[in-house]
């Protein structure tokens, strides 16, 4: 239930990227993403996010840098993870930290 263009940007980031991406959440159901700390307004909800695990400073550069270049405009920003969206619901050209 992923948003179309979302998924091909994804796609293309990854390419861009060059390294394989773990995908550790996507599309949620309102209880899972309460279960997970989600915001009421999460872009998960809606199917525009992807997190993206990831691995040393490196792999968050590439992922990053792919990620813009895909035309993602909302990055988070994890130690674990990078939160991937353009929803157009939310603010635009964003980046945050958890």
């Amino acid at each position: 239930d992923m948003q179309p263009d979302q998924l091909e940007m994804l796609d293309d980031a990854r390419e861009k990227a060059g390294i394989p991406f773990t995908v550790t959440s996507s599309i949620r159901c309102e209880e899972r993403n309460r279960n997970e700390g989600g915001a009421t307004d999460s872009a998960h909800l809606t199917g525009y996010a992807v997190d993206i695990r990831v691995h040393g400073s490196r792999e968050r550069f590439l992922i990053i840098k792919a990620a813009l270049e895909a035309g993602f405009t909302r990055i988070g920003v994890a130690n674990t993870f990078i939160h991937l969206d353009s929803s157009p619901e939310h603010d635009q050209r964003v980046t945050w930290t958890y």
